[in-house]
């Protein structure tokens, strides 16, 4: 996924015929993942993660494909509808972390959820390496320039839903709903809407997801182009945005480990006071590129902290039956929070600055730390210690 998002833009600006329209990949992709997400989890509850995850990944197997095609056809509609398809294999990494608490303890739920996302370490680090390889058998295969990258997309996807379709025996999802007691009558599935309009420790759970992805996405997304206004090297951009996806990941067990020892909210609040700490370092050492990078990192660890935590309250915070559909959209709102705080962080910066834009963005972290503290007055006083 990182190689092809990358290229994508490249394509996007090529086909397009004008660099205005690079910014369409990032966009039509998150556009798939947002959309994928609900129906991906509609086909979980009904017959399994299996099935969904595996058909998740052949769509975005379908989307390389048509990512390619439109570079031979020379046609940019194209690109964008194969970009979106390739989204959906974004959505299903996502709901591939909540796969590992369907079978989980209560006691390891946390640290199962997080080796998932941990995984994503590899990819991440790898992805942006596979473009010179990438080029090199596109050619060999006779493809475009620019479409080796996708072509290697197209296998992994292949594989992933292969090892989705053969690996995940027995069904996480269906082994859990079939392992309870028998005698007492489900209540019938909700929708995720009104799971959040009825549900405030799942409505707390999303919020602080999506609003801990949006303050990452805001900050991040502008990084780049602040540096290289400021004479950065794209040796130097590149490096900074390696240290910062590290700190996304590398770390997820460890704050897996903590949310299942210390508790969900105060992990929560530790990712939220890491983000602060970034943010803070962005708008008052905006000019100093060591400084950039220190924020880069705390804020790669903060939304590490604050998503491995709050994923696991979402997948806990209601019954079986009910967690495909909070989480299928938990990971929409988390896909258009991040949308709308990329898309808005860039006239923010042309309007105050970097440094303006790490200040303003601690409004997000202030919404979560509050509504953390009311999560935290409103438990039971034998639940406050290390809380579920």
């Amino acid at each position: 996924m990182g190689a092809t998002l990358s290229l994508g833009s490249l394509l996007a600006a090529e086909l397009s015929g004008s660099p205005a329209w690079s910014g369409m990949a990032a966009t039509m992709s998150t556009l798939g993942a947002a959309i994928a997400a609900v129906p991906l989890a509609r086909l979980a509850a009904a017959r399994g993660r299996r099935l969904s995850l595996s058909t998740g990944a052949f769509i975005a197997g379908t989307g390389a494909v048509l990512a390619i095609t439109s570079a031979l056809v020379s046609i940019f509609p194209l690109l964008l509808v194969g970009l979106m398809l390739l989204g959906a294999g974004s959505a299903v990494n996502l709901q591939a972390r909540f796969a590992a608490t369907d079978l989980a303890q209560q006691g390891t739920r946390a640290r199962d959820l997080s080796i998932v996302i941990w995984s994503t370490t590899i990819g991440a680090v790898l992805g942006p390496n596979l473009f010179g390889p990438g080029e090199t058998v596109g050619a060999f295969l006779g493809l475009p320039p620019l479409t080796g990258a996708f072509a290697f997309s197209v296998a992994a996807q292949l594989a992933a839903a292969f090892v989705y379709l053969t690996g995940l025996r027995p069904d996480p999802l269906l082994a859990a709903m079939s392992i309870r007691d028998t005698s007492v009558q489900l209540p019938r599935a909700r929708s995720g809407t009104l799971i959040l309009r009825q549900n405030p420790r799942a409505r707390y759970a999303v919020a602080a997801v999506a609003l801990s992805h949006a303050t990452m996405v805001a900050l991040m997304s502008m990084t780049p182009i602040h540096l290289r206004e400021h004479g950065a090297s794209l040796v130097i951009v590149g490096f900074t945005i390696s240290l910062h996806i590290a700190g996304m990941y590398a770390l997820s067990p460890v704050f897996g480990w903590l949310a299942d020892k210390a508790g969900r909210l105060r992990v929560v609040l530790l990712g939220q006071a890491m983000l602060l700490a970034s943010l803070l370092t962005a708008g008052v050492a905006a000019d100093s590129r060591a400084a950039v990078a220190v924020s880069l990192i705390l804020l790669g660890l903060g939304w590490s902290a604050s998503v491995v935590a709050g994923s696991a309250m979402v997948a806990e915070s209601v019954q079986i039956q009910d967690r495909p559909a909070l989480q299928g959209i938990s990971d929409l709102t988390m896909n258009a929070a991040g949308a709308v705080g990329g898309a808005l962080a860039g006239p923010v910066l042309a309007w105050v600055g970097y440094s303006g834009l790490g200040f303003l963005a601690i409004a997000l972290v202030a919404v979560v730390v509050i509504w953390t503290a009311l999560q935290t007055s409103a438990l039971p006083p034998s639940r406050k210690p290390a809380e579920t």
